[in-house]
């Protein structure tokens, strides 16, 4: 199976299945000399993992991560960095029946199409667990970009018809509310809707928001190697992702150009600045210096209990329920996901842009 590795410079290879023994990461291009231990990992791990609240799976996994390489007396070295999380809660057994048929809105069908073969214990490879070694290279991006002066805030934008208000934002409630939600209101609102999803047997959607602060101009490439367009890989390559947009997004289509357009001026100082940021801080794929903007529309978990026409191996029509034990909803824990490849694409973009210009070398070797 090819397209496990993604970055150029600051490279990560994720492995491991849901109910295999573990899942875990390679991360190689990571500059010695950082201060890390498995704490600062493990803070991001413990915003994704299972059981935090009634509206995530009550799989129970302490999801610890251990590093095995690249770090000696506290920092890293600079040779590849592995990271493993050992699944300790896996019932293979709640999953031995959906063998013989495909469940709507899971990749089952397409991996047969592809590969002749599928682990349908929770998925295998195409579990949301993969996500966890994107999670834990995205934690040492992240504490890179920091040292940068660069942070990356990531929150629940919307769930369902649900969505967070400019005037009840509060930076606070993200940590404070289950549903990672910067609007105690919305999050009161979201959590009534979800109790309706639950008592029906279904799930929910929604959007995630991601802003980029401190972000330096001239990251990125004019053609096929475009800021935007990376950022929108890494984040479409998360499984429940089926949007993206960067500053206004989709509502740019309907704009005029006079709307659409940041105009410019001088600031007190005498540095050219944006009156708006329609654009997201990305321009002809080169960030700018402003906020970058993006989010992700996350699909409803397409596991649910509610009975569901399908088909089996052998071409049979049946009515099935899908058991197990399944998120009402992916959002909350995807948000520290999608910050994790935002922060992978960023410093990686980052590292290969130190040769864009005779400058860049003179200053970096001279």
């Amino acid at each position: 199976m090819a397209g496990s590795t993604f970055g150029n410079i600051f490279k990560i290879t994720t492995w491991g299945e849901s109910h295999g023994r573990g899942v875990g990461v390679v991360v190689d291009g990571c500059p010695a000399g950082l201060p890390l231990d498995e704490s600062d990992i493990q803070k991001y791990l413990d915003r994704r993992k299972p059981g935090q609240s009634r509206y995530s799976t009550p799989r129970k996994e302490e999801d610890t991560v251990e590093i095995l390489s690249g770090i000696f007396e506290g920092k890293t070295t600079g040779t590849p960095i592995s990271m493993t999380v050992y699944n300790k809660s896996q019932r293979s057994r709640d999953y031995s029946g959906i063998a013989g048929y495909y469940r709507p809105g899971h990749a089952d069908l397409t991996y047969d199409m592809k590969y002749g073969f599928r682990d349908y214990r929770g998925g295998g490879r195409s579990s949301g667990r993969e996500t966890i070694g994107r999670v834990a290279a995205g934690a040492i991006a992240c504490k890179v970009l920091n040292q940068l002066g660069i942070r990356i805030l990531t929150y629940t934008k919307a769930i369902g018809p649900i969505e967070i208000t400019p005037e009840n934002f509060d930076i606070h409630q993200i940590s404070e509310s289950p549903l990672y939600m910067p609007d105690s209101q919305a999050a009161e609102k979201a959590a009534h809707y979800l109790e309706e999803c639950i008592r029906s047997q279904d799930s929910s959607g929604g959007v995630i928001e991601c802003v980029v602060d401190g972000m330096k101009p001239g990251i990125g490439d004019p053609s096929f190697e475009k800021l935007s367009a990376n950022l929108a890989k890494a984040v479409c390559s998360i499984g429940a992702v089926k949007g993206f947009e960067i500053g206004d997004g989709m509502a740019a289509a309907k704009a005029k150009g006079s709307q659409n357009n940041d105009q410019y001026a001088l600031s007190p100082e005498g540095d050219i600045q944006k009156l708006t940021n329609h654009s997201g801080g990305i321009l002809g794929g080169i960030s700018d210096g402003s906020q970058i903007i993006l989010r992700a529309g996350i699909k409803p978990t397409p596991s649910i209990s509610q009975k569901q026409s399908t088909v089996t191996k052998s071409g049979q029509t049946v009515q099935i329920e899908v058991k197990g034990r399944h998120d009402p909803i992916i959002v909350p824990r995807a948000v520290v996901v999608v910050e994790s490849m935002v922060a992978l694409t960023l410093l990686d973009m980052m590292f290969t842009s130190i040769n864009s210009n005779m400058d860049n070398l003179i200053r970096f070797f001279s």
